[in-house]
C-alpha cells in the first residue's frame, strides 16, 4: 500500500512538474513587463475605520445653543469606530522606471460608508447608543512607487508606497434646522493620505494578476467641526483604510 501510494505520488508530482515547466515557458503576462507603459483595471474590498482623538471635555453633555443651551444628551462614556465594508473599481496606468521599479497611478471609485458610535450613561435624555453613518462616494487618486523582486517562475513579490488624494462626490447633505440628534457627522470633501502595501505578480499566458494589500492613513483631521452633539466631543478624526485589491494587466 505504501509502495503504491509512493508511486502514485511520484506520478502526480511528475505531472505537476511537467505542467509547471510548460506554464513557466509560456506564461509571460501578455508582455506587460516588457513595455514601458501599460494599463489595467482593479477590483477592491475597502475596509475603513476612524482613529478618534477626543476633546478634553468630551464626556460633557451637549447643550443646544438654539434651544437656550438645554442639554440634549447625557454624559458620554465612549466614542468608537469599527471597520466598515465597501468596494471599489479602478483603473491602472503603469510606467517602468527601471527593471525593478515602476510608477503607478491607480484612480478608483470607492463605495463605502463609515460609522461612529456614541455611547451615553443612563441619565436622560439619551440612554442608548447612537450610531452615525458617514455616507459618501469618493474618488481616490493614488500615486505610488512599486519596488519588485526578481521574477521566480511565474511569480514576483513587491512592496509599494506613495501618496493619495481623495475627494467625496456623493455625500449626504445635512439639514441645519433638524433636531440636534438628527444632525450628521460630516467629513471634509477632500484630503490627502499616505499609502504602504505589498503584493505579488502572478503571470498567466495573456495577462498578469496582482493580489495586493494596502494600508492608507489620512494626513491630518478629516472631521468638519460644526458644533453639533457628534462633532464637539472630538478634537481630531483621522481615517485609516485597509484595502485588498486584485489588479489585472
Amino acid at each position: 500500500m505504501i509502495k503504491q501510494f509512493s508511486l502514485a505520488s511520484a506520478l502526480i508530482f511528475s505531472l505537476l512538474a511537467s505542467q509547471a515547466q510548460e506554464i513557466r515557458t509560456r506564461a509571460w503576462g501578455g508582455g506587460a513587463d516588457e513595455k514601458d507603459l501599460s494599463f489595467g483595471f482593479s477590483f477592491s474590498s475597502v475596509n475603513p475605520y476612524y482613529k478618534i482623538d477626543k476633546a478634553p471635555n468630551w464626556q460633557t453633555p451637549f447643550a443646544d445653543p438654539v434651544n437656550g443651551n438645554a442639554p440634549v444628551t447625557g454624559n458620554l462614556t465612549s466614542i468608537t469606530s469599527g471597520y466598515s465594508n465597501g468596494f471599489g473599481i479602478g483603473f491602472l496606468a503603469r510606467y517602468r522606471l527601471t527593471e525593478f521599479l515602476e510608477a503607478r497611478i491607480t484612480p478608483s471609485l470607492i463605495f463605502v460608508d463609515k460609522s461612529l458610535t456614541y455611547t451615553y450613561d443612563n441619565t436622560a435624555p439619551v440612554t442608548s447608543p447612537i450610531t452615525k453613518t458617514v455616507q459618501a462616494t469618493s474618488t481616490d487618486f493614488p500615486l505610488l512607487l512599486k519596488l519588485k523582486s526578481e521574477k521566480i517562475g511565474n511569480f514576483r513579490a513587491y512592496v509599494l508606497g506613495g501618496v493619495q488624494y481623495s475627494h467625496a462626490i456623493g455625500s449626504k447633505s445635512d439639514d441645519l434646522n433638524s433636531a440636534p440628534l438628527n444632525r450628521l457627522v460630516k467629513n471634509v470633501s477632500g484630503y490627502g493620505s499616505y499609502d504602504v502595501g505589498l503584493g505579488c505578480d502572478i503571470y498567466f499566458e495573456f495577462f498578469k494578476m496582482s493580489p495586493e494589500i494596502r494600508l492608507t492613513n489620512s494626513f491630518g483631521d478629516v472631521l468638519v467641526h460644526d458644533n453639533t452633539a457628534f462633532s464637539t466631543p472630538i478634537s481630531k478624526l483621522t481615517l485609516h483604510t485597509l484595502m485588498f485589491s486584485l489588479y489585472f494587466e
